[in-house]
């Protein structure tokens, strides 16, 4: 017996919903005269109808559950128009893994108080919290994050975080896929942003923060190359 694809797909987009439950329904609802396939199978066939379909698969993603955020390694920057001078400016990212809808903000260090506005910015700009904020390792988030035990966070990071109502649960050390839609994001990011923006000089932040959000609107507005939509 082969089971809706298109609705088990549906469904996994629900809070709480898994393809172990599915599978489970699907052979409840099926006639004793038939033969079910295996929770095993059930997992591969919905990962290769998603693939056919030119859907993302959402198994591990839920819409508004989760933010993935990171500083990107490529960097921007701004000329002082009085000395000539360059200096360099970082590039916060964010993601929503379930559409890759994605948000940067430019910023003269990396240092905490950047690091919590920048937060501050992002949720301004998604219009809303979610439950989970998934951060890299770094320090002005994270302590320390061991194999076994407690994730010791910053104070000031742990703080603001629980004034949206978010959890913090940092993404485990040399495990990227545990944040893989912000690491392709960034490098999208390098492409749309700091290669689209290359031939322009900037003289203040303000100035590139709104050239960036113009190159990030295009950018979560250009359609799937596979199915219908855009982030």
């Amino acid at each position: 017996a082969q089971p809706d694809w298109a609705r088990v797909h549906t469904e996994l987009a629900r809070v709480g919903v898994t393809l172990k439950l599915l599978h489970q329904e699907y052979v409840d609802a099926s006639s004793m005269a038939q033969a079910t396939m295996s929770y095993d199978r059930f997992c591969r066939l919905y990962g290769e109808h998603a693939a056919v379909s030119g859907a993302t698969s959402r198994v591990g993603h839920k819409a508004g559950r989760s933010i993935e955020v990171d500083w990107s390694g490529p960097t921007m920057q701004l000329l002082d128009p009085t000395s000539g001078e360059m200096s360099k400016v970082y590039l916060f990212v964010a993601c929503l893994p379930f559409s890759r809808y994605a948000f940067v903000e430019a910023t003269l260090d990396m240092r905490q108080e950047s690091w919590l506005r920048a937060h501050t910015a992002m949720f301004a700009f998604f219009g809303g919290s979610v439950p989970r904020l998934v951060p890299d390792n770094l320090k002005t988030g994270v302590i320390s994050h061991p194999k076994e035990g407690e994730v010791v966070l910053n104070d000031a990071y742990r703080e603001m975080a629980a004034h949206y109502s978010a959890a913090v649960l940092p993404g485990r050390v040399r495990h990227p896929r545990d944040k893989s839609s912000t690491e392709n994001t960034v490098s999208h990011v390098a492409t749309w942003v700091i290669a689209g923006l290359r031939q322009e000089t900037f003289t203040s932040l303000a100035q590139l923060r709104l050239r960036i959000r113009e190159q990030m609107d295009a950018y979560n507005r250009e359609p799937f190359q596979k199915r219908v939509g855009s982030r």
